[in-house]
């Protein structure tokens, strides 16, 4: 009897080991299977040593390109034996074969030297002195002079700020880039980034970053971990309305010891700061091969790729040199099937589309030589009727410019009424315009396509309504706002939205949607602009008093399609909260706002032959 459970219990454990051993291996083990893991100190022109971990396949039998990313978020885990879940840009990557390197960029975590907010670029440097160029430059000299089984060609990628060392990294490249994607890469913090735009600071996610994104002090080898912020309340609405100024955020919540927040805080304008910061101005003559990737709703760097991209096109560009912009929120391209934002749905998986048939086989034909390597000037999805498109240009020349304007009644033409009018509304920043219909904290990612039904029942909101369209109607390219206005205050900003209304019988597309699609309204785009810099961003101007003044600006690019059956809808307001800041509607340094300084304020927005209206490119 004893015999038989002994010999029971033999056969059970040989049944469990011999199942998980048919397991695919998946994660960490998986890479760790792959790739033999090397760490290093890669010395700098100036002595610094930037520390990078360099994943190598196990496979000797032939050689391998270099795939280098360069953060500031850490390269962890640290230590040779622990491995990522995954290495490389996606997963084909990691089955095709790469080097992959990672790397802690100066001045964090494992690597030495200070650390500066978006580096600035120093062109005429010499001898010893470093920039983030510089930086790459030479960590790639080191890479391919010591990393055994590399084939002398690199690539570089990284999103968002990591994309933003890409942009350095293509400046005065190293002979051996041969191939760079800066994705949704921080271009300008100031001009539509992260931290303003146009003069208005986008406040709920830069508290969220800069609270958990801190200076490295005490041991670089123990880093802190990042501690979510504790809000104390689900109600980010109500949580920054009692937190007041900008002021009271550096007092209760920071400590006054986050210079980040306060470099973000205390330059209000496009000041020397912010303008040495702005990389896209140094991206002439790149010599790589140059994939730039950005989402159309990207509500942290929509306008870094849409700006990189035109600047290189006129500026000497390589002679590969591709715009992908696709319906993905921030970094959304790079996870999952990117088949839906929020409540709109694309009908396909556009994710697992662009990792495979534009991201892989863009590198695999510059690094290895393989695919046939035709690339458009511009690969774009047109949402709407959710078609991907490859044009020569971007904007494409096709189509012509059509003006839609501001009439009396709420109505939205394709004329100017003959005769001149305004709307009018109250502001009170006591009673902010929220930028959800819904209790959420922080920035959602999704509010770019964001239902705007409870905006247009406010009255602080002026909204006006197109007829229903009789056939599609296709935007392409940047929308220009030309709104003339006046307040009552002496600063006051201005939120445009423009927004795809469907028809009230829209089909339900998912089962027990608790939102109904039917009679949606579809932000496409939207922009706050602060009136004091309607003539410059760095010197701003007070508003004279019932005076009326013309804005104008440019909202990012779109690609959409209005269907058959829909109607445009333009929404106007004077706060968009807590995504932007508050204005106290008063001529001054807003971050030094009392509570006394906020005051109501009339806005008048008028119509009529030189009156308020959007332009942008209409396909045929």
């Amino acid at each position: 009897m004893a015999m038989r459970k002994f010999i029971a219990v033999f056969l059970f454990a040989f049944s469990s080991l011999a199942q998980d051993a048919a397991k695919p291996l998946t994660g960490a083990a998986l890479v760790r299977e792959l790739y033999t893991k090397y760490e290093y100190e890669i010395p700098m022109r100036d002595g610094a040593k930037l520390f990078t971990s360099v994943y190598v396949p196990k496979d000797t039998s032939k050689n391998y390109p270099i795939m280098l990313l360069r953060t500031p978020y850490s390269v962890a885990p640290y230590g040779v034996d622990q491995y990522r879940g995954a290495v490389g840009p996606s997963e084909h990557f990691q089955k095709a074969g790469y080097i992959v390197a990672y790397q802690d960029v100066r001045g964090r975590f494992l690597s030495e030297g200070k650390w500066e907010e978006v580096r600035p670029h120093r062109p005429g440097k010499a001898g010893k002195e470093t920039d983030e160029s510089s930086d790459t430059y030479d960590t790639i000299d080191w890479l391919v002079k010591h990393v055994a089984g590399n084939n002398g060609k690199v690539g570089m990628w990284g999103i968002s700020y990591p994309g933003f060392y890409v942009s350095a990294g293509m400046i005065d490249a190293h002979p051996a880039l041969v191939a760079a994607s800066p994705q949704a890469p921080v271009t300008d913090y100031y001009l539509g980034d992260d931290s303003y735009h146009n003069g208005a600071f986008m406040l709920a996610a830069n508290f969220g970053f800069y609270h958990g994104f801190v200076e490295r002090k005490g041991d670089p080898a123990a880093p802190a971990p990042r501690v979510p912020f504790q809000f104390g309340t689900p109600d980010g609405y109500d949580f920054f309305l009692r937190m007041g100024s900008l002021a009271n955020a550096n007092e209760k919540y920071f400590k006054n010891e986050s210079v980040y927040w306060r470099e973000n805080t205390e330059n209000t304008t496009y000041n020397e700061f912010w303008k040495s910061r702005g990389i896209w101005k140094h991206l002439k003559g790149i010599r790589p091969a140059v994939l730039t990737v950005g989402g159309w709703f990207d509500a942290e760097d929509l306008q870094g790729p849409l700006r990189t991209h035109s600047f290189m096109e006129v500026n000497n560009p390589p002679n590969n040199n591709v715009l992908v912009m696709g319906p993905w929120t921030h970094g959304g391209w790079s996870r999952g099937d990117g088949d839906r934002v929020g409540n709109v749905h694309f009908a396909s998986k556009t994710g697992a589309y662009y990792r495979e048939q534009i991201e892989f086989a863009f590198f695999e034909y510059h690094l290895k030589g393989k695919g046939e390597g035709t690339f458009p000037r511009a690969w774009l999805f047109e949402t709407g009727r959710n078609v991907w498109h490859k044009h020569d240009t971007w904007p494409p020349k096709e189509g012509e410019s059509r003006s839609l304007w501001l009439r009396a009644g709420g109505k939205l033409a394709w004329q100017a009424e003959p005769a001149s009018g305004y709307d009018e509304y109250l502001s009170d920043p006591m009673k902010p315009v929220p930028y959800l219909g819904y209790t959420y904290l922080g920035m959602l990612r999704d509010y770019m396509t964001d239902d705007q039904r409870f905006a247009a029942q406010r009255p602080d909101v002026l909204t006006f309504e197109s007829d229903v369209l009789k056939e599609d109607l296709t935007l392409a390219g940047p929308i220009d706002v030309s709104l003339l206005v006046s307040t009552t205050g002496t600063d006051s900003d201005f939120v445009v939205k423009l927004i795809d209304v469907y028809p009230n019988d829209y089909p339900e597309l998912i089962e027990k949607n608790p939102t109904k699609m039917g009679g949606y309204q579809q932000l496409v785009r939207g922009e706050p602009f602060r009136g004091k810099f309607r003539q410059s961003f760095e010197k701003p101007l007070p508003f004279e008093p019932g005076k009326p003044d013309r804005i104008e600006f440019k909202m990012p690019d779109a690609y959409h399609t209005f269907r058959r059956g829909h109607r445009l809808m333009i929404q106007v307001q004077s706060s968009w909260f807590p995504l932007t800041d508050r204005n106290p509607q008063k001529f001054m340094e807003i971050p030094k706002a009392l509570s006394t300084d906020f005051q109501k304020a009339t806005q008048r927005v008028y119509r009529g032959p030189s009156g308020s209206r959007l332009t942008f490119r209409v396909l045929p």
